[in-house]
């Protein structure tokens, strides 16, 4: 991606990298589409991103790798399983010498989508004692 500019789409983001690179983001973009098909797509902080009761997961190409952004919950919650690959409080890397861990992304996306979907429902109102 050409540095400052600000891609209008998911499908120009993606076309400004190297083919190899390309052949990763889509999978990732499939991934996410199928994990969370309520989720809408757009692009924020000049990356994908998709939407569900507020950002679901954001993913970015750099140099030497993938940045997938999943909110802290995302990272906290397979800690176990990301701690072989740089992260920090939301946000992992996978380096691009290395296969893309697609399973666990799925599994991340997964764990996002009902994340969202809890924050639809309802809380309980407690009752309160006069």
């Amino acid at each position: 991606m050409k540095t400052g500019s600000t891609p209008k789409n998911t499908e120009e983001y993606i076309a400004g990298f190297p083919t190899d690179v390309q052949r990763i983001l889509r999978e990732i973009r499939s991934i996410i589409r199928t994990a969370a098909p309520d989720a809408e797509e757009t692009i924020k902080y000049r990356m994908p991103t998709f939407v569900l009761q507020g950002n679901l997961v954001h993913f970015a190409a750099f140099e030497k790798h993938i940045g997938f952004y999943p909110t802290p919950s995302g990272i906290e919650a397979f800690k176990d399983e990301l701690s072989a690959y740089p992260n920090a409080k939301g946000s992992v890397q996978f380096p691009l010498d290395k296969a893309v861990p697609f399973d666990l992304i799925r599994a991340i996306v997964k764990f996002r989508v009902k994340e969202a979907h809890q924050q639809l429902t309802p809380k309980p109102r407690s009752a309160k004692s006069n």
